[in-house]
């Protein structure tokens, strides 16, 4: 059996940056593909991060370091459009800071699902709207609430989703973030703040996810009756994908973590502190050590304080000891998506960089 399924993860993730120019409205290219899922940040200035998706569709933002509603036509700047090599933003009544200031730098990650094709899914005791791609192991899921603790909602992937990722749309509950690194089912991390991991039955309903659904309990933030909720789904990939947890050792010559690929891109958080959210990757950082970071959890300007990590062809290995990446004993949990798988199909090893 092969290695991996993905030789090019390029295919399904792919990280663009680019200069803003004020143009409005603005077309920028060079993802690949056209994205199902975009996840912008201003790196310059001090803006939130913007998520759009070809499921909710064009103009409709939602923001991962806040609990706001989900925006139309957002004030300061949103995507308006998915296409075939990327996507185009407009400029919202109040500017463009959160997608196209003049001289400010972004960064922009996008995923694929389904091309915007959707089709309903009666898997669960609720039906779903699914996009999903069960190739790259990530589908973008809607649903209305029920607020039935139990309650179970299909994800269209075939196979258990490790990271699910859920915010209410028409309410300002918190992102709430399942991941097998927690201490067990009924445990959860929220997106906007820096807490600490925290537990409660009526989340999750203290149960994991199946290769055809996932459990909601009766807690507004996943399942508020009659409310809307988007959910970003994700199974993991050998040789593209990885969703895991590691332990500090408070050195330089930190702990490594084996993904089975040389990533492109990692995202953390300590799940036993209250530390931020963090993100590195190898499009903003080309070579190692990598230190360029940006927040999921607020809003500030990407810098170069304390973490670092050395991206290597078969995982990371953080440089830094700060209680965010690597403490001695701290506890964390990762994201992480690959740049080149570490054995390609026909055989053929990646190399570190």
């Amino acid at each position: 059996m092969a290695y991996t399924t993905i030789n090019d993860p390029t295919q399904y993730f792919n990280t663009v940056l680019y200069t803003g120019n004020g143009t409005n409205p603005r077309s920028l290219t060079g993802v690949g593909f056209q994205p199902d899922f975009t996840w912008i940040k201003n790196r310059t200035d001090i803006w939130g991060h913007g998520l759009a998706d070809s499921t909710r569709g064009g103009g409709k933002t939602l923001i991962t370091n806040a609990t706001a509603v989900e925006q139309t036509n957002y004030t300061w700047g949103y995507v308006n459009s998915f296409d075939s090599d990327g996507f185009t933003v407009n400029a919202g009544g109040s500017g463009d800071d959160f997608v196209n200031q003049t001289s400010d730098n972004y960064v922009s990650w996008n995923w694929l699902a389904n091309g915007g094709t959707t089709s309903s899914n009666t898997d669960g005791s609720i039906t779903s709207t699914v996009q999903a791609n069960p190739t790259a192991g990530f589908s973008i899921v809607t649903y209305t609430g029920n607020q039935t603790n139990g309650a179970t909602v299909g994800h269209g992937l075939g196979t258990a989703p490790k990271m699910v990722i859920v915010k209410e749309l028409n309410g300002t509950s918190s992102w709430i973030v399942k991941h097998p690194g927690l201490t067990d089912a009924g445990y959860y991390l929220i997106l906007e703040a820096d807490n600490a991991e925290s537990t409660a039955a009526n989340v999750w309903s203290d149960t994991d996810p199946s290769s055809t659904v996932f459990t909601l309990g009766d807690n507004t933030s996943v399942n508020e009756n009659t409310l809307n909720y988007v959910a970003y789904c994700f199974a993991e990939i050998k040789g593209y994908s990885k969703f895991g947890k590691y332990t500090g050792n408070g050195s330089t010559n930190g702990t490594f973590v084996y993904t089975g690929f040389r990533p492109a891109f990692v995202l953390w958080k300590r799940k036993d502190g209250a530390t931020d959210w963090r993100i590195l990757d190898t499009t903003r950082d080309s070579f190692n050590v990598a230190d360029k970071r940006l927040f999921p959890n607020n809003s500030d300007a990407e810098n170069t304080v304390q973490d670092t990590l050395d991206f290597l062809s078969n995982g990371f290995k953080h440089r830094a000891t700060n209680s965010g990446g690597n403490a001695s004993g701290g506890n964390y949990i990762y994201m992480a998506f690959a740049e080149s798988p570490f054995v390609s199909s026909d055989g053929v090893p990646t190399t570190a960089r």
